[in-house]
């Protein structure tokens, strides 16, 4: 299995932030939406990526207040990516070794799409349920013995 087939069953709903924005603005964006990443993005290039994890750390580092602060303040400004042609069994090794939680899909220069972790463990759940399925099936099916 693929990212490209992640993103099929996914979905292609992106939300995005740029660096110039408040931070308070991005958590309000996130809580109206149920999401826990934006992908930040400048002159229609992938900069950044801001999850939960970096507001906190943001919320934390200005005694607890969001403030004035940007984006760009709070943003991990080098996200691991990956592309549509990434194998899921990669990419599941990419974000326990990097603690991802959520990685932007590229096409080259061009943002695709986002998965979650979530999504990465539905898939392989999918993926073994369907297996499942299959063998009993094959084994329902089998010719008795005579």
């Amino acid at each position: 299995m693929k990212v490209s087939d992640i993103l099929r069953v996914k979905g292609n709903t992106l939300f995005t932030i740029t660096p110039d924005q408040p931070l308070a603005e991005a958590v309000g964006t996130m809580a109206d939406n149920d999401i826990g990443s934006l992908v930040v993005m400048e002159h229609g290039d992938l900069v950044g990526m801001l999850t939960f994890r970096e507001v906190i750390l943001a919320i934390v580092g200005n005694g607890g207040q969001v403030g004035g602060t940007l984006v760009r303040k709070a943003m991990d400004d080098h996200p691991v990516t990956c592309t549509l042609e990434t194998d899921l069994d990669e990419i599941r090794r990419i974000m326990l070794e990097r603690h991802a939680r959520y990685m932007p899909v590229m096409d080259k220069r061009m943002l695709m799409g986002v998965i979650s972790f979530y999504d990465v463990a539905k898939a392989v759940v999918d993926s073994q349920n369907f297996e499942n399925k299959m063998l009993k099936a094959y084994i329902r099916d089998w010719p008795e013995e005579t």
